[in-house]
């Protein structure tokens, strides 16, 4: 289909993104990959009068691994990621999620910030930020503010970030431990029907941190504090491993559409989950 017509513009800093930002207020549009506003538009879901693309605005393609954090930019792409092997050393479950995001096509053009910021509920890096317990840099005219990705997302498109704002890059403090990025999808390109996201660490066979988030299960992506606690202080026996599992099932809230009924996601979540726990204990 063909979007209804729109104004195109590419600003060069961010000043210049704001300004347009403020002139035509709901009418304007942020735009980083267009993976998810494009095909919106195209069906007429969404009309963006004001259309802004972000390609031209400097520093925001930037990967800085520090001593304790890293720091990706909005415009850094998926295959940015995966191509990046200081940021596989450093946190090596940001590839492993960026290689199972639909297809090289999509992933050489689709951005961290467009997959984090609109709250699509199905898009894969909003858990794995919750997991990894980063934080947001949103910019508008006001200045610059920090939002936890655990705190960020409210419903289904609807987030903590204000329509004249723009998350301009992503803070990570530096991970340690075992991790997996566990995904179930029917075909390549979909969303998932379930996806986990586990950080784990241990000290001599106990676990001591455990970060879980789920994906596409509930109309945010979910951080499960319980599910987490349920291994800590464990050597993530069965009985921990089921409680763990049972604890995320409480916490999600899945609906019926076209990939399965309710009971089939919550026991397809249980699977990927247990499966995503075993592999990161298996790497702390």
């Amino acid at each position: 289909m063909i979007p209804a017509a729109f104004e195109y513009y590419r600003p060069q800093d961010m000043a210049g993104v704001l300004a347009i930002l403020e002139e035509h207020g709901d009418d304007a549009r942020v735009m980083a990959g267009g993976h998810s506003l494009i095909p919106m538009m195209k069906l007429r879901m969404a009309e963006v009068p004001h259309l802004i693309d972000l390609q031209d605005v400097g520093g925001l393609s930037d990967i800085t691994v520090g001593a304790d954090r890293i720091v990706i930019g909005a415009m850094v792409t998926q295959a940015d990621i995966i191509d990046s092997a200081e940021l596989t050393a450093a946190a090596p479950i940001l590839r492993e999620a960026a290689l199972q995001i639909a297809d090289p096509q999509v992933r050489y053009m689709g951005t961290v910030g467009g997959n984090v910021a609109n709250g699509d509920p199905g898009n894969d890096m909003p858990g794995l930020m919750q997991c990894l317990d980063a934080t947001f840099t949103l910019v508008g005219s006001d200045g610059e503010r920090d939002v936890p990705a655990r705190d960020f997302y409210e419903a289904a498109y609807m987030t903590a970030r204000d329509d004249e704002e723009v998350l301009t890059a992503v803070s990570i403090p530096m991970p340690s431990g075992g991790y997996a990025y566990e995904k179930q999808k029917r075909k390549i390109g979909d969303y998932a029907t379930a996806a986990a996201s586990v950080q784990i660490t241990q000290s001599g066979g106990t676990c001591t941190t455990a970060a879980i988030a789920m994906t596409n299960l509930s109309d945010t992506p979910i951080f499960s504090e319980a599910a987490g606690a349920a291994l800590v202080g464990t050597a993530l026996d069965d009985a921990a491993i089921k409680s763990s599992v049972a604890a995320m099932l409480n916490d999600i809230d899945p609906t019926e559409d076209n990939r399965g009924p309710i009971a089939f996601k919550k026991h397809v979540a249980g699977v990927i989950l247990r499966r995503a726990i075993e592999r990161a204990w298996s790497r702390a």
